[in-house]
């Protein structure tokens, strides 16, 4: 389809094409007839569009295929019965009859609506814009031509088919007949694009599912240190049929984007991936996970899936911690430099904050976040001082007068784990203020009953340790020497640097995908859901939409997540897709 819907747009503009390959278009259903460049055109996008339906498994798409074949095959035996055009029809019907049970992808079950409400009111604006058009711009039309024959040439127009307007050069007829032929084509590829979206996801966590989340968190959240972000409220939950193990995961760009193991008991892992996979299957979305543990991963390639490892996270293990020998000279100097500037640290768990030192953080939080968009989605929770994440804990630093100077926050990881969520230090604070936090937290960390942190995500932490040693090869260094340029956009070997310091445990972590056709598909999801890459702030704001409870649920991310008021876990929220990050 895709091939043909090519040729189709190709021989619209260049006729040489279209001489060379009259039997491969006589394929393309002559459904829309208009002028010669304009149908053209306009048939090769839409058979452009569904073939990449038919590549997703979109039932919708095998029908609207099997529907134009269909009407192909006709159009050939009743024009001068041509046979090998009609032949390669019915060879094409049999092809799809014979797929059928490829293609049972679910679309987006409000896709209906839109698709109904733009060939009902597609037209009625289609012509309407005609007849506006034909009024104004009346130049080569015939005198007399009154209001209700360019009602019809717009309505008839639109079809392609010629109307009793009158015109007194070929020149405007083709003008007119090629700009009505523009409007009905756009009505028909906004009906295509919208019956073939994916859907977005079944639903947000609802109370119950959340506090069966909890529960398996409870009970196994020590197994990794990304389990408790699978309570961000932009994700959905598939559960295994044991109701033993689970996956969060995020619905974008018609992708399945998962993060971080499974939930639950480990034996049960691959059947809360079956259930995943087959729902993924179900709706036609790629299926794909960041941030998965070699355990996991293994358990995913097991399922049928690729893996690729994306990086290292950076664990500290309380009790081989320590700032003595001369590897951490950098770390003490960088606190006694803080200590010597007047700053004070202390470690509190959440649930002893009050609102107002709450409030004040996540104001903090806001105002010196490096830049207007909150970025993080595998390693992030998205809110902070919320009620339901009082298990947290937050260690603040303070300056000479006592005001907030930085802070770090951290999600439960079991009962001995604390994972970092958040990390925000003043603009104009001294350097030292993040190793002074650290090292605090460190120090007291068996008082609060903690015996191990994880701290930042570093991208390809291996190509920059590799990469600076003696003796490395040339594809090597070529790579760390990419790497080092895209660090001035994003601070890939800035991490690195800041997690290397502290001499911890490195754990890797991998990107999980389904094929590599899907590649392209799964990095802009997983640009788009670190909030990497966002779309424009008109964009996002016309991107709203309402949810099933009728509150907004925005695509992109918004400006000041953090500071989203108390939500209730099973009330539709107005939270946003790109939510607050950690630095992970």
């Amino acid at each position: 389809m895709f091939v043909v819907g090519l040729v189709s747009l190709l021989s619209a503009y260049l006729p040489d094409i279209a001489a060379r390959t009259g039997v491969i278009e006589e394929i393309v259903p002559d459904a829309f007839p208009a002028a010669a460049t304009t149908g053209g055109a306009a048939i090769g996008v839409v058979l452009l569009v569904l073939s990449r339906g038919l590549r997703r498994g979109k039932a919708r798409a095998w029908s609207v295929a099997l529907l134009l074949t269909s009407l192909a095959l006709a159009i050939h035996l009743l024009r001068d019965l041509q046979a090998e055009q009609a032949f390669l029809c019915f060879l094409l019907i049999i092809l799809l009859v014979a797929s059928r049970k490829n293609f049972t992808a679910r679309p987006d079950p409000r896709s209906l609506r839109q698709v109904l409400g733009i060939v009902v009111l597609g037209p009625l604006i289609g012509t309407a814009l005609g007849w506006i058009w034909l009024t104004v711009r009346d130049r080569g039309q015939v005198p007399g031509t009154s209001g209700g024959d360019r009602l019809a040439q717009a309505a008839l127009g639109l079809l392609g088919i010629p109307g009793p307007v009158g015109f007194t050069s070929t020149r405007s007829e083709a003008i007119v007949t090629v700009g009505l032929a523009i409007l009905g084509a756009t009505v028909i590829v906004l009906a295509m694009v919208n019956a073939l979206v994916p859907p977005g996801g079944p639903h947000r966590l609802t109370s119950e599912e959340d506090a069966e989340l909890r529960r398996l968190l409870a009970e196994w959240g020590w197994v990794d240190s990304l389990g408790y972000f699978a309570t961000r409220d932009d994700r959905s939950i598939v559960f295994s049929p044991t109701r033993r193990s689970a996956v969060s995961y995020r619905v974008i760009g018609g992708v399945s984007f998962s993060a971080g193991d499974p939930l639950g008991h480990p034996d049960d892992w691959p059947q809360a991936i079956a259930a995943w996979l087959d729902e993924a299957r179900h709706f036609g979305w790629a299926p794909a996970n960041l941030g998965s543990s070699e355990r996991s991963a293994q358990v995913y390639h097991q399922a049928g899936l690729e893996v690729l490892e994306v990086g290292d996270e950076a664990i500290l293990r309380v009790e081989e911690f320590t700032l003595e020998g001369r590897p951490m000279r950098i770390v003490r100097q960088a606190i006694a430099r803080a200590q010597r500037a007047g700053l004070t640290v202390s470690v509190h768990r959440v649930a002893d904050l009050s609102l107002e030192e709450k409030d004040e953080l996540r104001a903090r939080a806001i105002d010196w976040r490096d830049g207007s968009i909150e970025r993080g989605f595998a390693m992030a929770l998205g809110r902070f001082g919320q009620a339901r994440d009082d298990a947290g804990t937050v260690v603040i630093a303070h300056d000479g007068s006592g005001a907030v100077a930085g802070f770090l926050s951290f999600v439960p990881w079991g009962d001995d784990g604390l994972s970092l969520d958040l990390m925000r230090r003043q603009p104009e604070a001294v350097n030292g203020i993040i190793e002074l936090m650290v090292s605090t937290l460190m120090a007291e960390a068996e008082t609060i009953g903690i015996t191990k942190v994880s701290l930042n995500f570093s991208a390809f932490r291996s190509v920059f340790a590799r990469g600076e040693r003696l003796g490395a090869g040339p594809m090597l260094r070529a790579w760390r020497a990419i790497l080092m340029w895209a660090s001035r956009f994003a601070q890939i070997e800035a991490l690195y640097r800041s997690n290397v310091k502290y001499r911890p445990e490195w754990v890797p972590r991998y990107l999980v995908y389904g094929d590599v056709t899907d590649l392209p598909r799964v990095a802009t999801a997983v640009l788009r859901a670190e909030a990497l890459v966002l779309a424009p702030h008109w964009y996002r704001r016309l991107s709203r939409k309402p949810s099933r409870a009728g509150a907004v649920e925005e695509i992109p991310a918004v400006d000041d997540g953090l500071a989203a008021s108390e939500a209730v876990v099973g009330e539709e929220r107005t939270t946003t897709d790109e939510q607050p990050s950690a630095q992970h």
